[in-house]
């Protein structure tokens, strides 16, 4: 009987499939891009069928290079994606507002003197970035039909027909009890939504149903569900108190484990589960930067370098920022500000400005908000982060990581793993899949494929974080740095 798993991760800008086996590693891959669509300011969104078609598109092109059958299915998801869709037929009633979209905070400013009731039941600020104000603002002025649900949901239930959720992804909808792991009626009743018929919350690993989409002889069992960030945290080997990862895609998420109980924090992170197992769940602090290869790709874009690849030869031509301070709020500002509402800054430009410079700042702008994102942690875990460890396509640049070990004034360690988010939900449908195994026996496991050590001086990367932070003060006052 065959051990390998199908694990997809539908994100933003895609959808990554591998084919795994725990003898020979991956020996299967496929993607399928997504795209989505900006219509005005603070607006993102993309076609439902756009994504339901990358998992299955991804999903059968690792299958035909893996050339053989797997037992199981796991599917990670973008995790604060909404659309309303009709539970009869499947169909898509709305666009996907994307986990970027900003158009709910109209329902946020009416909920605004809630926000401390809710943030204390659910462990999340009162923020559009999250699920439930989108699926409150959907049916104010989409429409009243059909179910509300983030995308997870509606996926699932095209490819089994099954209508569930994760704990962990539930978890980040600001509609879940943080304590007791279920729906807070409570919450419903302030976004108005007591009346919806809500996915069933489930552990991140068991059986869900099958499904034949993937054009296989017999049908895959859908055995685990994640939200792609806590899939990263597994796949990294974080599942007790200690230690941190930090995702680099389209944007970049720090998450710390905080063991078997939730720890509300009181400097800006969100706590929410990272996974629930066999009844059982841990948590996790979660801090987010809402734009990081999307940054890089606004930057290519505008023509000033080709893609991410050329972070370090661009960057390399000069040898530091030039004075430039570049605040890559382009989508707001996340954990720890919580101010969505700012767009980015780029200040001390000059006729001797040269895209090095522009780039050497980039990247300085995504390190200093990943250490601000560490030292919340480390001011709610009561202690500094040793170490951090990453993930994700940007830390295939040596220019950002080690101007991330630089101002962190701590080791960078970068996973092996350059799938880490569908390895980690590759793990929860093989524990699904064999309820015998344990955690450490399903996880991926290897050295970092790189350590970067810091090469500045504490006092130097004080002085580099103090420009950033006068750069973010100046925009959370109103006027230029």
């Amino acid at each position: 009987m065959t051990s390998a798993v199908l694990a997809v991760d539908q994100g933003t800008s895609g959808t990554k499939a591998l084919v795994i086996c725990p003898e020979r590693g991956v020996i299967g891959t496929g993607f399928a891009e997504v795209r989505p669509r900006y219509p005005a300011a603070g607006r993102v969104e993309v076609d439902p069928e756009d994504l339901y078609g990358s998992v299955v598109d991804a999903g059968r092109r690792a299958l035909a290079e893996a050339g053989e059958p797997v037992a199981a299915l796991g599917l990670a998801n973008q995790g604060e994606t909404v659309l309303a869709w009709d539970p009869e037929t499947g169909r898509p009633l709305t666009d996907a507002l994307v986990w970027q979209d900003r158009r709910a905070e109209s329902v946020c400013a009416d909920l605004a003197p809630h926000a401390d009731e809710l943030r204390h039941l659910t462990g999340l600020p009162l923020d559009p970035y999250f699920a439930a104000p989108k699926m409150a603002w959907i049916r104010r002025h989409l429409t009243p039909e059909g179910r509300v649900t983030t995308s997870d949901a509606w996926l699932v239930h095209r490819l089994t027909g099954a209508c569930v959720t994760d704990a962990a992804t539930a978890s980040r909808t600001q509609l879940l009890d943080l304590d007791r792991a279920t729906w807070s009626p409570r919450a419903l009743e302030l976004y108005g939504l007591s009346a919806e018929g809500l996915p069933d919350v489930v552990d991140n690993a068991g059986a869900i149903g099958t499904t034949d989409a993937f054009g296989t002889k017999t049908p895959i069992p859908l055995t685990g569900l994640a939200v792609d960030q806590q899939a990263a945290l597994l796949a990294q080997r974080i599942t007790a108190p200690g230690a941190a990862k930090c995702t680099y895609g389209t944007g970049a998420f720090l998450l710390a484990h905080t063991g078997d109980t939730p720890r509300r924090g009181t400097s800006g992170l969100v706590s929410c589960i990272a996974w629930r197992l066999a009844g059982s769940a841990g948590y996790c602090l979660d801090g987010q930067v809402y734009t990081a290869a999307s940054a890089v790709r606004w930057l290519t874009d505008l023509g000033v370098i080709t893609g991410a690849a050329d972070l370090d030869t661009v960057g390399s031509t000069v040898a530091d920022s030039g004075g430039v301070t570049f605040v890559p709020a382009l989508a707001g500002l996340a954990a720890p500000w919580w101010r969505g509402d700012l767009r980015g800054s780029l200040t001390g430009l000059g006729l001797d400005t040269t895209p090095g410079h522009l780039v050497r700042a980039l990247c300085e702008g995504l390190a200093a908000q990943v250490v601000a994102l560490a030292e919340a942690t480390a001011a709610d875990l009561g202690a500094p982060l040793a170490s951090l460890r990453v993930d994700g396509g940007l830390t295939r640049s040596a220019l950002l990581m080690q101007t991330q070990a630089d101002l962190l004034q701590c080791p960078v360690e970068v996973s092996a793993l350059p799938d880490a988010t569908a390895l980690g939900v590759g793990a929860l449908a093989r524990l699904g899949a064999r309820p015998g195994l344990t955690v450490t026996e399903a996880l991926p496991e290897g050295p970092p494929a790189a350590v970067y050590e810091p090469r500045i001086t504490a006092t130097e990367a004080t002085e580099r974080l103090a420009r950033f932070r006068a750069a973010v003060a100046a925009l959370l006052a109103g006027g230029p740095a």
